[in-house]
């Protein structure tokens, strides 16, 4: 390990490792305070006392000195690639009008292609973009690609406009704001990159996932977002030695019949755990292209797009069920869910109910359920991946959701129901779209901006864990915890105080009844996010600060 933070070299051969003096999240044992891994497995778990019994000169002996070693959190829904490049790109989240926009992009001194990502005029000053004048002159002639914050629509300079061929699509209105096909073909048009730079972006991604105590991410890709090319390099990211958080790969096309589902995945030549990318059923809220039932708030007339008809749908998820696959499509407006219900119906009728629930579909985000549609996703056993920071970004009081939903803001991503309605929930960032903060996230479900949607820091944490590995159809069902016997994939992290959390501030624990079994985590009203010292994959190290072998 360097001091930079680097890696252990995952090729040497790895003693025992005794993890002790600190505090260990496990089923196992509420209150343990120390874990031996040996390998790539949890050999044991239990008290300080008894660690001191079992350490002996085999054993590399790690003093927590207080810090919390948990099971790693897994992402299920990210875009590597994506990410990849806004983290080298212009970052944009924090400009609050057109004109501060501008200001960045003249300033930039990229020669070539200038891409950027993050801009969101819902929290300007004034909503107004820029006028195809005004960019033109901060874009002084280069190719211009800076993406919103949902990246659904994009700002795009005249020279992209002519490179793509965006002035005869549909979402180019003449201005620089692009949308649906326009929008599709400009980022296209600005993903040509070589293969090493596209391994580039990605390598930065998953260090940056492994520097936030991820051990595996869940790629959501589509051929709109990266291309077939750019999916390959994702998931051939599991064959190689390196030391990066695993891949849980998805691929994006819609299937006519199971001979063509089986084609999709044979010509993508690598592994892929189903056909559930992200395949837009619909757009987003923050670019008016979420399918809703009803107008959008601040646009009278306009209801969003469908890109994807229920029959379409339905031969989708009975090729994908019939081919033992997990299928699935991005869907965020309520009459974009209703699209995929009814698909959900009509397969059923086709190929039968028990072979739907069995394929273990899931659909990438869902925002807007009403009660019906959560016992409808409950009957086929639907998994909902879900994204807790989207809520805490835009679900408050004059937030995007209240500007283009108004009251329907409030059922919006409602946790709470999907567990009392028997949904299966997993947790994600849609990273770049959020950061790759897990207990961020994890905060996120707590203090949701409707009280009654709110869950414990506990079912929130599971969500982001076992959940994870479960909704990706994980052979191991010890995966996602730290019981003896368990995946040694897990972070530790530097904390301040230790707590159960539950959705109600009113009734918050500062202890736990050790008959409850109850294991402790972070508290997250102390003003800043824990620290991640490492992240474990298996008993490969995959991040580390100097700090915790002092």
């Amino acid at each position: 390990m360097t001091s930079s933070g680097a890696p252990q070299d995952s090729g040497t051969t790895q003693r025992p490792i005794l993890y002790r003096n600190g505090s260990v999240y496990s089923a196992a044992d509420p209150f343990a305070s120390a874990m031996l891994v040996d390998g790539g497995t949890v050999a044991w778990v239990g008290s300080e006392q008894a660690a001191s019994s079992i350490a002996d000169s085999r054993m590399d002996i790690i003093d927590l000195r207080g810090a919390l070693v948990a099971p790693g959190f897994v992402d299920s829904h990210v875009h590597l690639t994506e990410t990849g490049i806004a983290l080298e790109g212009l970052k944009l989240s924090g400009v609050r009008s057109a004109r501060e926009l501008l200001d960045v992009l003249a300033s930039s001194s990229a020669d070539g292609t200038v891409l950027g990502h993050g801009w969101d005029e819902t929290r300007w000053d004034t909503p107004d973009l820029p006028t195809a004048e005004e960019f033109e002159r901060a874009a002084r002639g280069r190719r211009v690609y800076l993406a919103r914050i949902d990246s659904h629509s994009a700002l795009v300079s005249a020279a992209l406009i002519d490179d793509a061929g965006l002035k005869a699509l549909d979402g180019y209105d003449g201005g620089p704001w692009v949308v649906r096909k326009a929008h599709t073909e400009a980022r296209l048009g600005t993903r040509k990159q070589s293969a090493e730079d596209t391994r580039r972006y990605q390598s930065a991604a998953l260090a940056e996932a492994a520097a936030n105590g991820y051990v595996a991410v869940a790629e959501i890709a589509a051929p709109h977002i990266g291309g077939e090319d750019d999916f390959r390099i994702a998931a051939e990211w599991n064959r190689q030695s390196l030391p990066v958080p695993e891949i849980l790969p998805y691929w994006g096309s819609l299937a006519s019949s199971v001979e063509h589902a089986r084609s999709i995945v044979e010509s993508l030549g690598v592994p892929v755990l189903g056909l559930a990318g992200d395949l837009n059923i619909d757009g987003s809220i923050g670019s008016r292209t979420a399918a809703l039932s009803e107008d959008y708030s601040d646009a009278a007339g306009h209801r969003g797009s469908l890109y994807v008809t229920k029959e379409e749908a339905a031969a989708h998820l009975a090729a994908c069920s019939l081919l033992g696959i997990q299928g699935g499509f991005h869907i965020i407006g309520d009459a974009g869910l209703e699209t995929a219900l009814d698909a959900l119906d009509l397969a059923a009728d086709e190929v039968g109910g028990q072979r739907i629930r069995s394929a273990g579909h899931r659909f990438e985000h869902v925002e807007m359920p009403g009660p019906k549609a959560l016992e409808r996703l409950g009957k086929y056993s639907v998994t909902v991946s879900a994204q807790p920071v989207f809520d805490a970004a835009w679900g408050g009081d004059g937030g995007l959701y209240e500007q283009r939903l108004g009251e329907r803001r409030h059922s919006m991503n409602p946790f709470a129901s999907y567990y009392s309605a028997g949904v299966p929930v997993c947790f994600g960032s849609d990273s770049p779209v959020t950061p790759l903060r897990p207990w961020s996230s994890v905060r996120a479900c707590l203090e949701h901006s409707n009280p009654q949607e709110r869950i414990s820091a506990r079912a929130a944490f599971i969500g982001h864990t076992r959940a994870g590995w479960r909704a990706s159809r994980s052979p191991n069902p010890l995966a996602g915890q730290l019981v003896p016997g368990a995946p040694a994939s897990f972070a530790v992290w530097e904390v301040e105080e230790l707590m159960v959390q539950v959705a109600d501030t009113r009734v918050q624990s500062w202890s736990t009844d050790p008959r409850a079994r109850t294991p402790l985590l972070p508290a997250l009203d102390v003003g800043s996010d824990p620290r991640c010292l490492q992240t474990v994959r298996e008993g490969t190290e995959l991040f580390s600060t100097p700090e915790l072998r002092a």
